[in-house]
């Protein structure tokens, strides 16, 4: 697949419209895809249910505790495809400190943000659109993505510079996670019925990729969406949501679930390639992000992938007569590069894995 070397329309920073009155017509989104913003509706009555919440710091404890805990994670997974962590490891000071590092790098002038304006070619630096799909109708957010494994395709030039702590602050904070992804690989394969090591073998060397999200505030947030509805493309994402504002919804069933974030706490979710190599017994979830009209919105997206070039399809040891494989074989670059032509699009992307192999 050739891959698009430039987006096929101007770039328009989102942040430079967050004061329209009446938002581009590029954003509005068709009537049924628009979220439900007035209380009293389904949507609303749905949020009686809560995103489960896993304390971690189970599993530093005796075997009873261990077990308990691996447990509420994989009940997790298989239910909702989500958790929020707590007692995760990560250093509540380290995540204030690379949010607001990130905060600042959005308030820059700019002109200073425009020195790192991304391509559809790798994606890299200070982007507003994820398709490349032209005409598309677009989400109201802009982003910054770079890469931080594996190490030979980390560059630390497409990386701001300021503000002067971004870079170091960065760099340690995705260390942490991708130790904590090391973690909860480990559980989800012991979960499984398998040794430890076995979603590290089918990931083969892992790659890990940042994404951060700004959502300016829209004056009209019922026209539009910050991220439209999509399960993500990689192995798993953890997120660092905004500490003041909600946005994030996670599908359940047929209603859409806001979720309540905790201090301190990540959220963890499944992605499109453990529900391939797992043969869908974790499967990834739909989820969007609603927009406000009185503030900005932050948050960081860690993407923890298999390696690009592996071949991923439902493990050998997953498959019986009873449960045949339900995935084509595709390296996760071919897959990616599919997501990246026409961007978030619900479970499509991986549903036509499913009806290729069918086909």
């Amino acid at each position: 697949m050739e891959v698009a070397q430039e987006w096929p329309e101007p770039i328009v920073r989102v942040q430079s419209l967050a004061d329209a009155e009446a938002i581009p017509k590029r954003y509005i989104k068709p009537p049924s895809e628009r979220p439900n913003l007035n209380p009293g509706t389904a949507m609303a009555a749905g949020e009686t249910e809560c995103l489960p919440v896993v304390d971690l710091g189970g599993l530093r404890g005796g075997a009873a505790e261990r077990q308990a805990t691996m447990r509420a994670v994989s009940d997790a997974c298989r239910e909702w495809g989500f958790f929020q962590a707590v007692n995760h490891g990560v250093s509540p000071a380290l995540t204030a400190a690379v949010r607001e590092a990130w905060r600042q790098f959005f308030h820059l002038p700019m002109a200073e943000k425009q020195a790192y304006a991304n391509s559809p070619a790798t994606f890299e630096g200070y982007g507003s659109r994820l398709g490349v799909k032209k005409g598309a109708i677009l989400d109201w957010g802009d982003y910054f993505f770079l890469q931080l494994l594996p190490q030979s395709i980390k560059n630390y030039d497409k990386w701001p510079t300021l503000p002067a702590s971004l870079r170091e602050t960065t760099n340690a904070y995705g260390e942490e996670l991708v130790k904590l992804c090391g973690v909860i690989k480990e559980v989800l394969s012991l979960t499984l019925g398998m040794d430890e090591g076995f979603l590290h073998r089918g990931f083969g060397e892992p790659g890990a990729c940042l994404r951060v999200n700004y959502y300016p505030r829209c004056l009209q947030p019922e026209l539009t969406l910050g991220l439209s509805p999509h399960s993500d493309p990689g192995g798993m994402t953890i997120l660092l949501t905004d500490e003041h504002v909600k946005g994030l919804q996670v599908r359940k069933g047929d209603d859409w679930i806001t979720v309540q974030p905790i201090p301190d706490a990540l959220i963890v979710n499944i992605g499109d390639q453990i529900q391939v190599l797992t043969n869908e017994i974790y499967k990834s979830v739909e989820h969007r992000v609603m927009v406000n009209a009185a503030t900005e919105r932050l948050s960081l997206a860690f993407f923890y992938n298999p390696d690009d070039d592996l071949p991923i399809e439902p493990a050998a040891e997953l498959v019986t007569p009873t449960s045949p494989p339900v995935y084509k074989t595709m390296t996760f670059k071919e897959y990616k590069m599919c997501m990246r032509m026409v961007g978030p699009c619900g479970k499509s992307h991986v549903d036509l894995l499913k009806a290729a192999l069918h086909d």
